[in-house]
């Protein structure tokens, strides 16, 4: 596991830490249960009710009313008392289907990549051990949404599929399978650690719930003394995100997770007025006027081959007239290069350091960028 590797120098910052560690920056909703304490998530909750237990799924940015209740069952074990209105899934589950990179990140956190016998996509995949279960065909490519081949989902036999329900696609192919399909809504939290708390909806499907909440209390805990000492930084810089692709610029807007993530690195995000939580699409003189002087500009890619200032100029001769471009600070991540997508949804505390050891180098002497770095 990689570390993050940091000190601080003064008792004044270990004493600011240990007070703005404690400060309530965001709402948190606390869900006490036998099972799991749900603290950040605001998607899912859970109760038990002894050789079952009760999951209620509902979009977490609100944008939705669609609620989703599974009833997960110890295998094997009597459905007596099981409210109407809850699909049942058995569980431990032992086989799976993923239809998002999110979603199979929790499982390669959680240790569990041979529980996954489908997947949609394999680009950008870096992970050995599910390469090697795609190429021994212990795990099967199904096609792409709208476009699923179902025969090959039944011979995969999956106990679960997890699916993104309201993302574009469809699952008329594979919705009257009479596998249940499980909505995942991970990606819709505007908090990395309520994005990253998903790991115990996972762990419970999976049978493995004691592990995910030593791997979460871990992650919380670095993450937010990382949070703390960005707190005490004088300078907070804005940044501006994204580039453009067929003339339009992909920006979220200022209550989604990236401009979260900002904000705890001690930084304020471009959009930070904007009350959207998603993402949207923007004319290049909306995100000029907004965005030109931001000191920073991060930028995640596929680039083919080296890529610089020069590169980046060339694909476009406006981005020359950012203040970021002028003065060298691009925030830059290759997808071809670093597993960006399979693991930083679990590994928002490697994220977060990256970005406060660009915006206040002092403050993390010693880290080594894992994801994002400074172009040079």
């Amino acid at each position: 596991m990689k570390k993050i590797i940091y000190f601080i120098t003064t008792l004044i910052v270990v004493g600011l830490i240990s007070c703005k560690s404690n400060r309530k920056s965001e709402e948190v909703t606390v869900i006490n249960q036998d099972t799991a304490t749900i603290r950040y998530a605001k998607g899912f909750k859970i109760s038990d009710h002894g050789n079952y237990r009760l999951v209620d799924i509902k979009d977490p940015s609100g944008e939705s009313d669609l609620q989703y209740r599974y009833a997960l069952l110890n295998r094997g074990t009597d459905r007596t008392g099981i409210p109407s209105g809850y699909e049942i899934i058995e569980i431990p589950v032992r086989g799976v289907i993923c239809m998002t990179t999110l979603q199979l990140s929790n499982f390669i956190k959680l240790d569990a990549i041979d529980k996954v016998v489908g997947v949609t996509s394999t680009r950008f995949l870096f992970n050995k051990q599910m390469n090697e279960q795609l190429r021994n065909a212990k795990t099967r490519k199904i096609g792409i949404e709208g476009e699923f081949d179902s025969e090959l989902v039944m011979a995969l036999d999956p106990d679960i599929i997890l699916v993104s329900p309201f993302k574009r696609g469809g699952y008329d192919a594979i919705k009257n399978l009479g596998i249940p399909l499980v909505s995942f809504l991970g990606y819709k939290e505007s908090s990395p650690l309520g994005q990253v708390e998903w790991i115990k909806f996972t762990a419970m499907l999976l049978g493995i719930e004691e592990k995910a909440n030593i791997q979460f209390k871990e992650i919380e805990q670095k993450y937010n003394d990382l949070k703390a000492l960005a707190e005490s930084a004088e300078q907070k810089p804005t940044i501006l995100s994204g580039e453009l692709h067929s003339g339009n610029w992909y920006v979220v807007g200022g209550k989604s997770y990236l401009a979260q993530l900002f904000r705890d690195a001690g930084a304020s995000y471009f959009m930070q007025n904007d009350n959207e939580s998603g993402g949207f699409y923007l004319d290049f003189e909306t995100v000029y006027s907004q965005g030109a002087n931001a000191d920073y500009w991060r930028m995640v890619n596929s680039h083919n081959g080296p890529f610089g200032y020069e590169a980046l100029k060339q694909s476009d001769a406006r981005y020359a007239d950012f203040k970021a471009f002028k003065n060298k600070r691009l925030i830059y991540c290759n997808l071809k290069e670093k597993p960006f997508y399979e693991n930083t949804p679990v590994e928002p505390e490697i994220v977060l350091a990256d970005l406060i050891k660009i915006f206040h180098p002092s403050l993390l002497p010693e880290h080594t960028p894992v994801y994002y770095e400074l172009l040079k």
